[in-house]
């Protein structure tokens, strides 16, 4: 008999109450176990639940963090650019090659220090009696030269002017006249004065080399002269007085000017935030220091109607001058690319090595335009193809939002990269603003800035003058001084655009 019918027959078969008693606890048991599984399972999905919002807090918060890390990293970059001195880089290496240059072929060129063309003065420096090792009788053999220049005793050429005061006998109106030399008429209290060249010297030791009122008047008294910083401050405005006409005429100069490369950096005036605005023309340089940074502060010197070529950065102010003809920096190009490359990972760093690529080739463009490898026809050709491949690049896809803003900046400076391959004379960087920008920055990291808005207007005036004398060789004391002889405000000696 089988099993089932057994089970049948005692009531413990599939179809027997036992069977379904058998059954049922077979399924209550299963249904335990389901159940179990569930309550495990869903333990698992509230501890994964937990695990996956920790994972998203964390992400979100490394998210943050780089960002964070990465503003840092641009604020770091940007002040290591900004150091008032000389900052580490590491330390010193072990075995340092010996200073100086080195022996043989490799020296260069050896120079020294020439025979003074006049001589005031001659010294004999006669042979002793006798022979200082033996006492024996000593022989002339030949005579040597030697030439020593030195500075003579400080003392300052006093002139005492006799002025020669009048009055006329019909309307009675007083006259009082005026020597070539002297720079005031006035007299009494006010008739002790320094001389134009000590004005002249004042004004380029304070605005040319940034030297304080205090050393100055230090420096004038070790020549004779006796001040004090604040007789140096006042005497260093009264030159900027004079030099008011030159200042407004440089700036027209600046107006004037076919190119013209402007940059701006941050200034202190009263201890409030302020901007210093450098333009430089056609052998002319002009300073403006302006509350602000703006198409208006600019627009002041350039005047809204320039219709010249700015050579000047990414700045979005500059945009805005609409007649002129642009050039974009490409050396803050250039480093913004290897800024990206240097912070890039996993294949990040494709764009900005094409955006390189196609700058420097621009680059590599004008040296053969300017060394005649290049005609006209070919050098056009060549542009036209750096402009498609500019677009292209544009218009590509990219995820990373550093290099996405490049491209956008590229987009929008797209018709600014190579106006220096077509318009001959035009720089491919605005390296020129910043050169005529480092003098005042060292300046700045001196002393800071400026107390008053009248010392800023002094010092923008008389630098301006300084800077566009060196641009043109003069010598700016002569310059000043002629400045400061003369009876009322006149133009310095200067080769102005425009005029």
């Amino acid at each position: 008999m089988s099993m089932v019918a057994k089970g049948m027959q005692t009531g413990r078969g599939p179809a027997g109450p036992g069977g379904l008693r058998w059954r049922l606890a077979r399924l209550e048991d299963e249904n335990a176990g389901l159940r179990e599984e569930q309550q495990r399972l869903e333990a698992e999905r509230e501890r994964l639940r937990g695990e996956n919002e920790r994972l998203r807090a964390e992400r979100e918060r490394l998210q943050e963090l780089n960002e964070r890390l990465r503003g840092e990293v641009e604020s770091l970059r940007r002040a290591a650019k900004r150091q008032a001195a000389p900052f580490s880089k590491g330390d010193p290496t072990p075995h340092p090659k010996r200073p100086g240059r080195k022996p043989g072929a490799a020296y260069g060129t050896r120079a020294h220090r020439r025979a003074p063309a006049h001589v005031d003065q001659v010294v004999t420096v006669g042979l002793p009696a006798c022979c200082p090792g033996c006492g024996g009788e000593l022989a002339l053999e030949r005579v040597a030269v030697q030439y020593q220049e030195e500075l003579p005793p400080a003392r300052p050429l006093v002139t005492r002017f006799e002025v020669r005061v009048g009055r006329c006998r019909v309307c009675g109106r007083r006259v009082q006249p005026r020597h070539p030399a002297q720079t005031s008429d006035a007299l009494g209290a006010a008739g002790a004065q320094l001389g134009p060249r000590a004005v002249a010297l004042a004004v380029w030791l304070s605005k040319g080399l940034g030297v304080p009122a205090g050393k100055i008047a230090a420096l004038l008294g070790q020549l004779g002269i006796a001040i004090t910083p604040g007789g140096v401050v006042q005497a260093v405005r009264r030159a900027a007085r004079r030099a008011q006409p030159t200042y407004q005429a440089l700036a027209a100069g600046v107006r004037a000017s076919p190119v013209v490369a402007p940059d701006e950096t941050g200034w202190r005036v009263g201890g409030a935030r302020a901007w210093l605005w450098a333009f430089v023309g056609a052998q002319v340089t002009v300073y403006r220091i302006a509350p602000g940074r703006g198409y208006k502060d600019a627009a002041a010197i350039l005047g809204e109607g320039y219709a010249g070529v700015l050579e000047r950065d990414g700045w979005a102010p500059y945009r805005r001058f609409e007649h002129a003809t642009h050039q974009t920096c490409l050396a803050h190009l250039l480093r913004r690319c290897r800024e990206l490359v240097s912070d890039a990972v996993a294949g990040q760093a494709k764009t900005p090595h094409a955006v390189r690529r196609i700058l420097e080739h621009a680059l590599a463009l004008r040296e053969d335009r300017d060394a005649g490898v290049l005609e006209a026809g070919q050098l056009a050709a060549e542009v036209r193809a750096l402009e498609a491949a500019v677009d292209r690049l544009v218009a590509g896809a990219t995820r990373y939002p550093p290099n996405r803003r490049l491209l956008d900046h590229l987009a929008r400076e797209r018709d600014h990269l190579f106006t220096f391959l077509r318009a001959p004379g035009v720089q491919a960087t605005n390296w020129r603003a910043e050169q005529a920008i480092r003098p005042a920055v060292v300046c700045r990291k001196a002393w800071g800035g400026n107390r008053t808005w009248a010392g800023a207007d002094t010092w923008q005036a008389l630098t301006s003058v300084l800077r566009t004398a060196s641009q043109q060789g003069h010598d700016p004391i002569e310059l000043l001084a002629r400045l400061l002889r003369a009876p009322a405000p006149i133009l310095a000696d200067l080769a102005i655009p425009g005029r």
